[in-house]
């Protein structure tokens, strides 16, 4: 059993713990704003037909509709590489082992070696694209995430920009075909 002089400790640590505990005085936002030119009004170009064609042209996979909120959400992915973040680690030693003519033999080797490759390590490039047609506006978002070889994201952004959204605009009105 606690003590006076122990329940006024716990008290006061409680107290303490619980003035971490605050709510963010805003929501969260994408950072960088979405370019103003990812938001035009609604033209005879731009229904959810058209779009799923502009995604498809430019090598989306479409993965999800919404007809009744007016919602296409498409991605694309690529292998790609990227600068790897750790330096490589040095190598000592190795074991050996293998035979020919019915004869076994292994052995121990030393050395000392470093991994190589240039610094940089395969990696999946997936971009994903959502784009809301509404009564008067289109509104397209677009962020681009980067896995490495185990599937672990190594990296992630948002990347509404200005020169995306005005080419995905061009090839809804252009009906373009290259990606």
């Amino acid at each position: 059993m606690m003590g006076g002089y122990g329940k006024v400790l716990g008290v006061i640590g409680c107290l303490m713990l619980a003035g971490c505990q605050t709510t963010p005085n805003r929501m969260p936002e994408a950072e960088p704003l979405p370019a103003a030119v990812c938001q035009w009004p609604v033209t005879e170009q731009t229904g959810l037909v058209q779009v799923v064609g502009a995604l498809e042209r430019r090598g989306f996979l479409v993965r999800d509709t919404d007809t009744d909120i007016g919602l296409v959400s498409a991605e694309r992915a690529q292998r790609t590489f990227y600068p790897n973040a750790m330096p490589p680690r040095p190598r000592l030693g190795g074991f050996l082992f293998g035979g020919s003519g019915g004869h076994l033999s292994s052995g121990i080797g030393f050395g000392i070696g470093f991994g190589g490759g240039g610094g940089h390590d395969e990696a999946t490039r997936i971009e994903r694209v959502s784009v809301q047609v509404g009564e008067r506006q289109v509104t397209l978002s677009r962020d681009i995430r980067l896995h490495d070889w185990r599937g672990r994201q190594v990296q992630s952004r948002t990347a509404s920009d200005e020169g995306f959204c005005q080419m995905f605009r061009d090839t809804l009105v252009s009906r373009e075909v290259t990606p």
